[in-house]
């Protein structure tokens, strides 16, 4: 290697699981025209084996699969490999297996038919988190590592899910002002109304357990606000 010159960069590596053709060779043409470097499973259960024997950025996943779905996969993976982030890909859009995916510990949910480019650039996101892992969110004694989804209020780092990470970045984004239910639903649910939901309260509820009571204000009529 000449003087000055730099090494080449690795390409990010993704692996995608979707046992429908056209989707499948759509989603990878798309990627490897980004630059991702690619693999492929065409069902669950050599899926689950790359995933387990590779090293990838990001694992984009189907849920909808002949023998062994796509939830039973994403929890063996997170059993076995918790840090991995998963994208679901998939055409289930009713919140009950978004939330359920989620709390199984994908990183994000993107329901088909999707456009290639909010594909694009939620795989971007999910890089980026993988790439610069000690990226982080301050709010006065509160940090959020973005990376690892764990928050400290203190007393050292605790372990977050996905939605209560989600819910605490939306907060610590809006810090000084109160975030409504409808808010909160729309940007960690993907709900736009849902006047009978009360994920949002059981959500607050556990950060409050893990965190502290008097973390997460309840504003009333108008929704939660980060205490200063």
């Amino acid at each position: 290697m000449s003087p000055g010159s730099s090494a080449p960069q690795t390409r990010p590596r993704i692996l995608v699981i979707d046992d429908e053709p056209d989707i499948r060779s759509f989603v990878i043409r798309a990627l490897a025209d980004a630059g991702y470097e690619l693999d492929v499973a065409c069902d669950a259960d050599s899926g689950l084996d790359k995933a387990l024997d590779g090293s990838f950025q990001l694992v984009i996943l189907d849920l909808v699969m002949a023998g062994t779905d796509g939830r039973g996969l994403l929890a063996r993976l997170h059993d076995e490999r918790p840090e991995q982030p998963v994208l679901v890909l998939s055409c289930l859009a009713d919140v009950t297996t978004k939330v359920e995916c989620l709390n199984l510990g994908a990183r994000d949910y993107l329901t088909k038919p999707f456009s290639l480019d909010e594909l694009l650039a939620r795989v971007r996101v999910q890089i980026r988190s993988v790439l610069q892992p000690h990226e982080v969110l301050r709010s006065g004694h509160l940090v959020l590592d973005l990376g690892r989804l764990q928050a400290d209020a203190g007393v050292g780092p605790v372990p977050l899910t996905r939605l209560e990470f989600l819910l605490l970045r939306e907060l610590m984004e809006h810090a000084g002002r109160s975030v409504s239910k409808d808010e909160l639903l729309a940007t960690v649910w993907g709900i736009d109304f849902d006047p009978g939901s009360n994920v949002v309260d059981v959500c607050v509820r556990r950060l409050r357990s893990k965190l502290g009571f008097h973390l997460i204000k309840t504003v009333r009529g108008a929704g939660y606000q980060l205490a200063a």
